[in-house]
């Protein structure tokens, strides 16, 4: 028997659509604002000078690496609750965190004015803004995916994710508009802090707009179901004792992604600064163009993923990954903008494969009482050695040897890994989330990557 899961019409899954993306644009805003101002402004204005740019440039790339380190914890705290009190209360109290701790990042002091108070400060709300943004991910992409039809699931949670380069887009225009119109001196002294108070405003609509929709109605079943059992089990310990390759798929799929959005988009901004000798207006104006390419790609692979399936459209990304590295960094290393461009918008479409499939293909490695934890705990336990640390490796490896080889060859290594985790997994397309819950499912039946052995893929929905 097929199972058929319910779900809104078309305006109203626009309108879960719509408050799904209304806070990973505000907090991908904020984690931009982050990742420029690390190579722009912060290794300059929190910490000593020691008469090698690159040094300030590591440190801040170091403190942005907190931000991923805290991303686990905060999927397992969120994910743990998010199964149990719901989607929307916990997205709510994210996007408020993570306003928070970046309005405040823009008033620490600087260095000259505090000394290491300053480093220490960014440490810890760094540590909030991971935290909050750990939680983020899995509660927006599963509001939608479980309201969204079986045939178009991978279309229609792949929006959340454009949420990423929207947020971008719009912390690159910010930013690019206060370094045109002020000086440099202007900028590095209160101009960047212009940037981050703005995000309140953001925050706000975003959360307006999250109090505005409802629960999945599967949500909602599993949760009554799951409150009539008597020695339920925390959905941490659950899905790591029933789905430990569905966990470690979704790690895996993520390793080469992960790695390629801090390259491209956040290590390529000291690249072009540093190596290239690019203006800040020109690398952030240059960047306007790579944000705009992505926005409009990740909805359209998300739609060929459900036509062609998830795992070739991820494929198709993870294989052209091996060597981006090769090309686009020579692509850089001509000075010439359009070839940057260039450079840039190839590295955003190969992630774009990768990044628009990830929601619905996680989604459907778990049951609903445990999803929320589940595509969390995979999802940002990668962070911690993959997003993490890239930028801070990549900036790292440019010191040392003064070329883009090694961090090419880096690049194809982590590419490698997403390649064969996903070649490990079953292709999920069109199954029903209501047949990943059915009674027949028994413990274990996680280890075929989420799959109930009842269910065949592309058989449900």
């Amino acid at each position: 028997m097929r199972a058929q899961q319910a779900s809104p019409p078309p305006s109203g899954l626009r309108k879960v659509v719509a408050a799904s993306m209304a806070g990973t644009v505000a907090e991908w805003y904020e984690f931009l604002l982050y990742s420029a101002s690390s190579a722009l402004v912060f290794g300059a204005l929190f910490f000593p000078r020691s008469g090698q740019p690159l040094d300030g440039v590591i440190n801040a790339l170091l403190i942005y690496a907190v931000g991923f380190v805290a991303r686990p914890l905060g999927g397992i705290v969120f994910g743990h609750f998010g199964d149990r009190l719901g989607r929307k209360k916990l997205l709510q109290l994210s996007l408020l965190l993570v306003g928070a701790a970046t309005f405040a990042i823009g008033c620490v002091p600087a260095f000259a004015s505090i000394g290491y108070w300053a480093p220490m400060i960014l440490v810890l709300l760094r540590f909030v803004q991971g935290f909050a943004l750990g939680g983020e991910w899995g509660g927006a992409v599963l509001l939608v995916g479980e309201h969204s039809p079986d045939r178009s699931r991978a279309f229609w949670s792949s929006w959340p994710q454009a949420g990423l380069p929207i947020g971008n887009l719009v912390a690159t225009v910010v930013l690019l508009g206060l370094s045109g119109a002020l000086s440099p001196e202007q900028f590095l002294s209160w101009g960047w802090r212009t940037a981050f108070w703005a995000s309140a405003v953001i925050v706000l609509i975003g959360y307006y707009i999250r109090t505005q929709v409802e629960e999945a109605p599967i949500f909602l079943e599993s949760l009554e179901k799951a409150q009539a059992r008597a020695n339920e089990r925390t959905s941490i310990i659950e899905v790591v004792r029933q789905y430990p390759r569905g966990v470690l798929v979704a790690m895996g799929a993520r390793v080469g992604e992960n790695i390629l959005y801090q390259v491209v988009v956040t290590f390529s901004i000291t690249y072009l600064a540093l190596r290239v000798g690019s203006s800040t207006t020109d690398i952030l104006l240059l960047l306007v163009f790579a944000h705009l390419a992505h926005m409009m790609l990740v909805p359209l692979f998300g739609h060929l993923a459900d036509r062609w399936g998830r795992r070739p459209v991820f494929l198709a990304g993870s294989v052209a990954m091996i060597g981006w590295g090769f090309a686009g960094f020579p692509l850089m290393d001509t000075g010439s903008p359009v070839l940057i461009v260039l450079a840039l918008v190839l590295g955003v479409a190969v992630h774009g494969l990768m990044y628009a499939p990830q929601p619905a293909m996680m989604a459907e490695l778990f049951p609903t009482r445990m999803r929320y934890a589940g595509v969390s705990l995979g999802y940002q336990t990668t962070s911690i050695f993959a997003g993490s640390l890239a930028p801070f490796i990549t900036a790292t490896l440019l010191k040392s040897f003064g070329s883009s080889i090694p961090i090419a060859l880096y690049l194809a290594v982590a590419a490698i890994i997403s390649t064969i985790a996903v070649v490990a997994t079953r292709e999920t397309k069109g199954m029903s989330l209501s047949a990943l819950d059915s009674p027949v499912e028994s413990p274990g039946a996680g280890a075929g990557c989420g799959v109930p052995a009842s269910t065949k893929p592309g058989e449900a929905g």
